[in-house]
């Protein structure tokens, strides 16, 4: 069974930082390139960070050199650390497999950046 479950999320000042997890089903991690998605109100999911089983990484622009995606193998887990946060990068935070995801999303983890 594919399952998604986000946490680390919260309210934060803009310039702080934030620590987002993701466990995700052992079977579908391991083979898989995994990502961080968002969708912010009003606004279309988008993909904003992705990583391969290697650990090749690729962000969007909107976010390089803020954000860093990294995965735990051995954990099923992947990790985004969010810094200098901007109150644009309010929104509900989604893990799923990379390009494409799967049909299966979990029920995110809210990001609000505000002073």
């Amino acid at each position: 069974q594919v399952q998604f479950v986000e946490s680390g999320g919260g309210l934060v000042q803009p310039g702080g930082s934030l620590r987002l997890s993701c466990a995700a089903s052992g079977s579908i991690f391991k083979i898989n390139r995994m990502g961080w998605y968002r969708q912010a109100p009003g606004k279309q999911r988008e993909l904003v960070a992705h990583i391969s089983t290697r650990g090749d990484t690729n962000y969007a622009v909107s976010v390089k050199g803020r954000f860093t995606i990294s995965r735990d193998n051995a954990k099923n887990t992947l990790y985004l650390q969010m810094k200098t946060l901007k109150p644009e990068d309010t929104a509900v935070y989604y893990c799923n497999t990379a390009l494409p995801p799967t049909n299966y999303w979990g029920q995110g983890t809210q990001v609000t950046v505000s002073s």
